[in-house]
């Protein structure tokens, strides 16, 4: 890290809220005219020209692009734009079987993504292996290796971000990890842990479908059925460091074991090892998700309900989050969504059937997430936690 690195990061951390508001409003609607900040920010013109004027002078914001109209006589705008490559961030998703890591600039951008098996879940070889890709990621950086500020790590589970414990993982079979600290150390360097959809949460929030909703939610299908929540302009983490987690609420039959020990879960049957489990029961022999979505979509009784299960439970549980909190917009995403045709039908006709009033107005969308994605999501958290 250099000087200048340094000095930005000082500025970004010891600015007032109106000076944040801007920079936020900056970076995730860049280029922006400063009217446009004002109107968005709630601040008078002169309070964002002078919240901008050291942004400028630390090379985090750019107001050298000239004079562009704005359609009022006699008033051109004079946009200013964030400087991207001023900071860069790397993001990385632990998942059950390997590590998913990316270099991003401000606007999580990415400039280099790169993978590594995970062969052991004991969390120092998991800290090593962390260790191990944020090295090759900065090596691929080059001349931009010295402008990481920041490493972001998302993990499932149960995280608390204000002091980067894993308090619970299923798939990782972690309790209590204090990750963050044993990052730090190793890297020595700054690491923000967190939950994996809050993560791509935070990336959708500013970077990405999200981006100028007021309330809206993620649902995340894959491996497990997760939840992110940024309600009233806030990502919400709740008092404990969680919220969301509709993979957990108790809407399928009892008789369902889940993996986290717990009866009656979502993810007992909406989950990926859920739907397997019921298609290789009914077939009596032990089958992929690949051999399940290829007889599913051939018209295997077992494997077309085994998806149309899970689509109920999931259409009911968004229904539950939605009749909850009233977002605008709920997005539909994880690696399960490259077979959403088998189990939209009866995910929307549930969720149609059990959401109240005027909260059906809430749009569902469906947007697929790469595990780079994630990854992406996790370098959004370090970004914003450097100016939140």
């Amino acid at each position: 890290m250099d000087d200048e690195l340094r000095q930005r990061i000082a500025l970004l951390a010891s600015s007032s809220d109106a000076a944040t508001r801007v920079f936020t409003t900056i970076l995730t609607r860049s280029p922006v005219s400063r009217i446009d900040v004002a109107r968005m920010t709630g601040l008078s013109q002169a309070a964002v020209t002078k919240a901008v004027t050291p942004l400028v002078a630390a090379g985090l914001v750019d107001d050298s692009l000239g004079l562009a109209p704005t359609g009022l006589p006699g008033r051109p705008a004079n946009p200013v734009a964030i400087v991207p490559d001023a900071v860069v961030a790397l993001g990385i998703k632990v998942n059950v079987d390997e590590l998913v890591g990316v270099a991003t600039d401000l606007t999580t951008r990415i400039l280099a993504a790169d993978r590594l098996p995970l062969a052991s879940h004991d969390p120092a070889a998991v800290v090593e292996a962390v260790a191990a890709l944020c090295g090759r990621l900065a090596q691929s950086l080059g001349g931009l290796r010295s402008r990481v500020a920041r490493i972001g790590v998302s993990v499932s589970g149960d995280v608390d971000t204000a002091t980067g414990v894993v308090r619970d993982s299923a798939i990782m079979g972690w309790r209590g990890v204090r990750l963050a600290a044993a990052l730090r150390e190793r890297l020595e360097a700054d690491v923000v842990v967190d939950n994996d959809v809050r993560a791509l949460t935070i990336g959708e929030h500013w970077f990405g479908v999200g981006l100028g909703t007021r309330s809206f939610c993620i649902v995340t299908i894959g491996r497990g059925i997760g939840s992110g929540l940024h309600l009233n302009g806030e990502v919400v983490e709740g008092a404990f460091g969680v919220a969301g987690e509709i993979g957990h609420l108790p809407l399928a039959s009892p008789d369902r074991v889940c993996a986290c020990g717990r009866r009656g879960c979502v993810e007992a049957v909406a989950a990926t090892s859920a739907i397997v489990a019921a298609a290789s029961a009914a077939h009596g022999r032990p089958l992929t998700i690949e051999e399940v979505v290829e007889l599913a979509h051939a018209g295997d009784p077992a494997a077309v309900e085994a998806f149309g299960e899970a689509g109920a439970v999931i259409g009911a549980a968004i229904a539950s989050l939605v009749n909850l909190v009233g977002p605008e917009l709920v997005i539909i995403g994880g690696e399960g969504v490259a077979e959403f045709g088998l189990y939209e039908e009866r995910l929307r006709a549930v969720y149609a059937e059990h959401v109240f009033a005027s909260a059906d107005r809430c749009r569902i969308v469906v947007r697929p997430h790469t595990f780079e994605d994630w990854a992406r999501g996790a370098a959004a958290t370090a970004i914003r936690s450097l100016v939140v």
